[in-house]
């Protein structure tokens, strides 16, 4: 019998009163007591694990474990080992018998972030266990049972990836039975004051700080701007706020500083963002990350020159050397505890990310490969770092590294 909305929402904390999100309650109210696989679909920071983890407490599973699965942040060549186990032996480094995360949620719900991210091989492998419940460990020949819910989500066009081979039409019929699609944050602004309200509130309480509340004209502000980092980026955003002016009622002025900081926007002037492909996705993000850097060293050398002394002059009121903040730092230096610098930051000499005299003629594809190139010498090539760094995935930053050719020589 399909559970209530009101039920949904008091044990998921979903919130919303959005005709977008009262449908997305509906359906998970609809198909949560039933066993079948359900894709998640969504922009990042949509909320698709909070939906993910609504089916399973809605579920007669629900005193099951419920075992949470980034597959694109697991290498391709231990993908496997982690969610069917290996048998001691099996390869290099397999000092014991393991269980993977498909034994360890069994009679449970298996949630498998990011399942764009699996390697081909390993597709057919999670097309048998969804579809008969049965795998084998990795160097093993015993054919074992396990029961599990399945239960996918992707930010990519798994349809347009099956047509270009780089996902398996078979999985994805039998995963997109029943889709749940999340809608941007930009696509229902009226439930903005509702979630403002909430992640407010609970890192007021969290952190024992009063919570005056947004001016009306600051929710105004709220609802106008795009929010390309989606109920993420909005949370990160208040928290960030409530933070750096504890006790005081949020203002329009104060956000436009905040957001700017958040490292979406590139200006004061809100973006509007339009639908991309998760392709164009990751690469707009990694550009807003260019640009932001860039921004960042463009302030910070004004404000030095306009802090400039005359020469010889010493200020008093400053050591030297000076060390810099860390995130200027990474801009000069090498490290993450920032460098010292002795001279005038006016000065400082560094290759220019774009040559100015080529500025018309470079392409997105050449932005990019730049500032992956950059990111991984300053994180000595360590993909993880990297990724975390761009904001993308760590199977998506692999992809770029081969196409670009920038593997570490």
């Amino acid at each position: 019998m399909p559970l209530d909305i009101e039920t949904i929402q008091r044990q998921s904390g979903i919130l919303g009163e959005s005709e977008q999100i009262q449908e997305v309650l509906q359906t998970i109210a609809q198909i949560a007591p039933t066993d079948i696989s359900v894709l998640i679909t969504g922009e990042s920071g949509t909320g698709k694990e909070i939906v993910a983890k609504a089916l399973h407490k809605a579920s007669r599973r629900k005193f099951g474990p419920l075992v949470t699965v980034n597959c694109g942040a697991i290498p391709a060549g231990i993908i496997e080992s982690e969610l069917f186990g290996h048998r001691k032996g099996s390869f290099t480094g397999a000092e014991e018998t393991r269980k993977g995360y498909f034994e360890a949620a069994d009679e449970g719900t298996i949630f498998l972030d990011e399942i764009g991210e699996t390697p081909l091989e390993t597709q057919v492998k999670l097309l048998r266990v969804i579809e008969q419940g049965e795998f084998m460990r990795v160097g093993d020949n015993v054919t074992r049972k396990v029961d599990v819910r399945v239960v996918a989500a992707t930010n990519r066009d798994l349809g347009e990836d099956t047509r270009r081979g780089d996902f398996r039409q078979d999985l994805y019929f039998r995963m997109k039975t029943v889709t749940i699609n999340l809608p941007p944050l930009r696509e229902h602004p009226v439930d903005i004051p509702l979630l403002v309200e909430r992640f407010g509130l609970e890192f007021a309480t969290r952190n024992d700080l009063a919570f005056k509340g947004f001016a009306p004209e600051a929710i105004r502000y709220l609802k106008a701007y795009s929010w390309p980092g989606n109920v993420r980026e909005l949370k990160n955003v208040v928290e960030s706020i409530l933070a750096l002016n504890p006790g005081e009622r949020i203002t329009p002025e104060m956000l436009s500083t905040q957001i700017k900081a958040s490292g979406y926007a590139a200006s004061q002037t809100l973006p509007v963002v339009v639908d991309t492909s998760p392709e164009q996705s990751d690469r707009e993000l990694i550009l807003r990350q260019l640009l932001f850097i860039r921004q960042d060293l463009s302030d910070l050398k004004q404000l030095a020159a306009g802090l400039r002394l005359p020469d010889g002059a010493v200020d008093p009121y400053l050591p030297s050397p000076v060390p810099l903040a860390p995130h200027a730092a990474g801009l000069v230096g090498e490290g993450e505890e920032g460098v010292v610098f002795t001279g005038d930051i006016t000065h400082i000499e560094s290759r220019p990310l774009i040559d100015p005299e080529a500025a018309g003629e470079i392409t997105m594809e050449e932005l990019e490969k730049e500032l992956i190139q950059q990111t991984l010498i300053k994180f000595n090539h360590n993909r993880r770092r990297t990724a975390q760094a761009l904001g993308i995935a760590e199977r998506t930053l692999y992809r770029k590294i081969q196409a670009y050719g920038l593997e570490k020589k």
